[in-house]
């Protein structure tokens, strides 16, 4: 009886043993050695399913560094290197534990520093739109999209409209997000005024673009099921900004033209619009922009835009409608400061929140999105409507810089 319990032990030992075998097989999908270029994802994702999920990295004073406690993980580096890398399965029993090198090459052709593609133009209605870039008959989505990205390229503005007009553009890699650093700037045409600051803060022409950005999770390399996030600059937390703020623009019916008194507005009533707070109004037309004001490519009678909304930072310091100056917010926008104030133009991918507000580390950023923020009209000015150049990943001329982990590497 003993010997037939000890040989039905020695059974099951054998039967569990082989499970395990089975699902480290599984599991060992992973190879031992990955090359990738510096600033390109490698997406990791193992066989087998478990409990519990885990990725390490070795830095070089032997201590482990978290990465990820998710099933898939994506690696991600800026720098050329070896990343020792470890991942473990918790599955309730045995578990497994799989280690493997990454090895980080320069890319086959250099990257540029600049954007590369516009994935999405969309601009609210507005005084420059259909001339920044130019609309011509038979134009549509795809071809006014080509337009802007052949701005962008080129280091040539577009306009995004009144509030919530956007583009979303890429660069022809990731930009990494490291520690400490920025990461990427985005050119504007803003200016200080030459006259005294009028209330201890620079001011002049900030027309302030809210910059989001999305990282490729699914690596297919379009804007899709990835959630974006915010940069939260220095106005978010603030009571006077609004949050899920929608609203919609209505294309211009025919109707007669109210102009203004000073006849520098030739249509006070322009195009309506409403707002999800109840509140509607109109985008008038001044006498310096004569063409539509409407993305005349669009089909649809109605745009809306959702996002968040910041104070109007316009003021008629002349009191008559005569000079208005529209002030900086101190950082995180874009068409905020001067491009020459450099480091105000630029950006960190570690400002990212949530739709709650809540931080969140990315490893980067695939695509990068700027809205207008600002809801306004200032007179013979117009509405305060975004305009962006070119962007720059700031990490492209960077000599040395930190590890993904902060870590030095271990080379080859």
């Amino acid at each position: 009886m003993k010997t037939t319990i000890r040989i039905l032990l020695l059974c099951l030992t054998i039967l569990l043993t082989a499970c395990h075998d089975s699902a480290d097989n599984v599991a060992s999908g992973l190879n031992d050695y990955y090359y990738v270029e510096r600033m390109r994802k490698l997406r990791l994702e193992p066989a087998y399913e478990g409990q519990a999920y885990r990725w390490t990295l070795r830095l070089a004073d032997g201590r482990d560094s978290l990465l990820s406690t998710e099933r898939t993980y994506i690696f991600l580096a800026e720098k050329e290197g070896t990343y020792p890398i470890t991942y473990t399965l918790g599955d309730g029993l045995r578990g497994f534990q799989k280690s493997f090198l990454v090895t980080v090459v320069h890319e086959e052709t250099e990257y540029s520093p600049y954007t590369a593609s516009v994935l999405e133009y969309r601009p609210a209605p507005g005084q420059f739109v259909n001339t920044m870039p130019s609309y011509e008959a038979g134009d549509t989505e795809a071809s006014m999209r080509q337009k802007a990205e052949d701005h962008l390229v080129n280091d040539a503005m577009i306009t995004l409209g009144s509030y919530g007009g956007y583009v979303t553009f890429a660069f022809d890699h990731t930009v990494v997000n490291v520690p400490g650093e920025k990461d990427f700037s985005i050119k504007g045409n803003a200016f200080y005024s030459d006259i005294p600051d009028y209330h201890a803060r620079q001011g002049g022409s900030a027309e302030p673009g809210i910059v989001e950005v999305a990282f490729d999770r699914n690596c297919n390399g379009q804007p899709d099921d990835d959630e974006w996030y915010e940069l939260a600059g220095s106005e978010y937390y603030k009571p006077e900004t609004l949050h899920g703020y929608e609203i919609t623009y209505s294309r211009p019916a025919d109707h007669q033209p109210i102009p203004n008194i000073m006849g520098t507005l030739t249509d006070t009533i322009y195009i309506p619009w409403r707002d999800n707070r109840g509140q509607t109004g109109y985008l008038a037309k001044n006498m310096y922009h004569t063409q539509d004001y409407y993305p005349k490519w669009i089909a649809e009678d109605e745009l809306t835009f959702r996002g968040t909304l910041l104070a109007p930072n316009g003021v008629d310091e002349s009191r008559m409608g005569t000079y208005y100056v529209l002030y900086s917010y101190p950082w995180g926008y874009t068409d905020n400061h001067p491009n020459t104030a450099a480091d105000l133009c630029s950006f960190d991918i570690a400002w990212a929140v949530d739709q709650q507000g809540q931080p969140v580390s990315l490893p980067g950023a695939d695509f990068i999105r700027v809205r207008t923020g600002v809801l306004q009209y200032c007179g013979w000015m117009g509405e305060t409507s975004t305009e962006v150049a070119r962007a720059q990943d700031l990490h492209i001329a960077v000599a040395a810089s930190t590890s993904i982990s902060g870590a030095p590497l271990l080379d080859d």
